[in-house]
């Protein structure tokens, strides 16, 4: 089991991420991505208060509250991804050395690739749902600190493409061409959603800026 924290260091965390062991990996360092960009639109939300901004307060409420939950549900995923890996490595411990240990194994292997891919699929949910309440405080946000609500976009887009990833390298894992695909479908879709969430949430940022 790993002991990674999500109150330990950021040098640790780099350190860890950094060494030989296969944790944390790249589902792990997509939830933290995650939560900094969350960090970042909570920023931004903080900033964006008083008489000055009144007619968007309810926005900016909702965002902070929706921010603050991320950040948590990115730590939960994190210790799941990291579980859903070690699950994986016990199944390949399996023995094999007779035809009812195989199929034990390949069972025991396929249920562990379904649960190593879901654990990177909520959290590109979580981005998901995190860009549409950045897109939402766009047009209204504090204009001097729009760079940072851009960049919390990039992150959180950054982090879906990543949580992709890690969902897709266990795909082909299933043993089941009908739900890789049908899983593969869902996560097209969903990144689709999150490239254009991002994309308008930039837009929106660069104009902003240029005025």
């Amino acid at each position: 089991m790993s002991d990674i924290s999500w109150d330990r260091s950021i040098r640790s965390f780099i350190g860890q991420a950094g060494s030989a062991d296969p944790t944390p990996g790249g589902g792990s360092v997509a939830a933290v991505v995650a939560a900094l960009g969350a960090a970042m639109s909570s920023m931004v939300g903080r900033l964006s208060q008083g008489d000055k901004f009144a007619a968007i307060r309810p926005q900016i409420e909702e965002t902070l509250e929706r921010m603050n939950r991320l950040s948590v549900e990115c730590e939960t995923l994190m210790h799941a991804d990291i579980a859903s890996f070690d699950r994986y490595m016990e199944a390949l411990r399996l023995p094999k050395a007779t035809d009812e240990e195989k199929a034990q194994r390949r069972a025991a292997l396929r249920e562990a690739a379904v649960q190593a891919a879901e654990a990177p699929l909520q959290l590109m949910e979580k981005c998901r749902e995190g860009l549409a309440f950045t897109l939402r405080i766009a047009e209204g946000a504090n204009k001097n600190v729009l760079s940072d609500l851009a960049i919390a976009a990039i992150l959180l887009e950054a982090a879906a493409r990543s949580a992709l990833l890690t969902a897709e390298i266990n795909f082909g894992s299933f043993q089941d061409a009908q739900l890789e695909a049908a899983y593969a479908e869902q996560a097209g879709e969903r990144m689709r959603v999150i490239a254009d969430s991002a994309r308008d949430t930039l837009d929106i940022a660069r104009r902003r800026m240029r005025e």
